[in-house]
């Protein structure tokens, strides 16, 4: 028999390309979905990656309602907690995400109470958001976002809320050991099908020239099948009561525009370069809901330290601009 893992939310850009790597690797998978449409969407994906459904289940559940995750987590000797809300457009109250992020990872953790190890999905979101001196600045897995910073979006508070509360219950159960935080930045790379995250809409609106000129921001990238492979490293790698930061090096929305124009050259002259006066976009912040996510990302150059990640698991991660190279190829035509 194979180990049984189970991953929620098998539906998303980074559980799809996780999924795909347990059942290449002979595990058996058991997904949670909303809805039976997306476990469909999910054995049409994997099918087409040449890979056998037979060790491929799915459970329907809602990570706002109890029901069913004992019975889903039952008999899984690793557990990966992938789900989470990542709206676009965030809502205007800063706790709208919170019960959905921070009640669903204890879900899960309860539910998991059997599991040797259980790699949750945290983000940056939760390492980097706190107010700096410096608008260049490294952050590791030491450092923590500041939930109560005003500029903070709802999706910051949401992350954050939610790893610390699945840290503080493991500790009050006494298996901190037994929980590891990974913690992506920008998930690029090649999606699985045409149903991808919201990340992915980065990379499609520059290729689609949605704007004339892009807002002065920069993110800490990483390609999505790094992400996957890191969990499946952190099943059995020395990484228990660990956060692993997966973060390669930064671009920023005009560097990747420019990297985009060489990339597909055929839409070199819709993809935007210039980059907005900070002063101009945090004006246009307060009426574009778009731009009002980006608020505490505005005039900043965030530099991930993921050192600790290699030396503990031995991945090395590809480049950003291979990820936004891969995204671009893979998305050129489906925008």
């Amino acid at each position: 028999m194979t180990d049984t893992v189970l991953v929620t939310g098998i539906g998303g850009f980074i559980a799809k390309h996780l999924a795909a790597q347990l059942l290449a690797e002979g595990f058996t998978v058991r997904g949670t979905v909303r809805s039976s449409s997306r476990a469909e969407e999910v054995r049409v994906a994997l099918r087409a990656q040449g890979l056998p459904l037979d060790r491929l289940s799915f459970v329907t559940l809602d990570l706002e309602r109890d029901e069913g995750w004992d019975e889903a987590a039952r008999g899984c000797r690793f557990v990966h907690h992938v789900a989470a809300p990542f709206p676009l457009v965030q809502p205007t109250d800063r706790e709208a995400l919170v019960p959905a992020a921070r009640d669903g990872a204890l879900r899960v953790l309860k539910a998991a109470s059997g599991a040797e190890r259980i790699c949750m999905t945290s983000s940056i979101a939760a390492m980097m958001y706190a107010p700096r001196a410096q608008r260049r600045f490294t952050f590791g897995p030491e450092d923590w976002s500041d939930p109560e910073w005003s500029l903070n979006t709802p999706y910051v508070v949401a992350k954050t809320r939610a790893e610390q509360a699945a840290w503080a219950y493991m500790d009050q159960v006494g298996r901190r050991q037994a929980l590891t935080a990974i913690n992506p930045g920008l998930v690029l790379g090649p999606p699985l099908d045409a149903h991808w995250g919201t990340s992915l809409d980065v990379v499609s609106m520059l290729i689609q020239g949605k704007y004339p000129a892009v807002p002065p921001v920069a993110f800490p990238i990483v390609d999505v099948r790094d992400v996957a492979a890191l969990h499946v490293k952190a099943m059995t790698a020395p990484v228990g009561g660990r956060r692993l930061l997966a973060a390669a090096d930064t671009l920023s929305l005009s560097e990747m525009g420019q990297l985009l124009r060489t990339v597909l050259p055929q839409n070199a002259k819709r993809i935007p370069t210039q980059t907005l006066p900070l002063s101009v976009t945090r004006v246009l912040s307060l009426f574009d809901k778009s731009l009002a996510t980006l608020r505490p990302d505005l005039g900043r150059y965030p530099v991930a330290d993921s050192r600790l990640t290699t030396e503990l698991t031995g991945l090395t991660l590809k480049s950003a601009r291979d990820a936004v190279r891969a995204a671009a190829q893979a998305l050129s035509g489906k925008t």
